[in-house]
């Protein structure tokens, strides 16, 4: 358990680094959105609290799984290296 949490958390801070960071906004699923959470992780993947720019609405992302998936394998090749 340990060590899943650990990849999470690594997981989280990588997606800080590629924008996916409180105060940033992104455009995602074609539409704009103000981030107002960090990535979290939860029982389906990864996800962030965002406002809608169009609507105003917040709502929860998932943050897409090729890029939780992308993240994950760079850490697999540097864990090998």
């Amino acid at each position: 358990m340990a060590i899943e949490v650990h990849e999470n958390a690594h997981i989280c801070e990588r997606l800080k680094t590629l924008g996916y960071e409180h105060k940033n906004r992104i455009r995602m699923y074609g539409e704009e959105f103000d981030l107002i959470s960090n990535p979290m992780s939860d029982e389906q993947g990864f996800a962030i609290e965002a406002v809608s720019r169009k609507t105003g609405n917040a709502r929860k992302l998932r943050i897409p799984w090729s890029i939780v998936q992308m993240i994950a394998k760079e850490a697999t090749l540097r864990k090998a290296a």
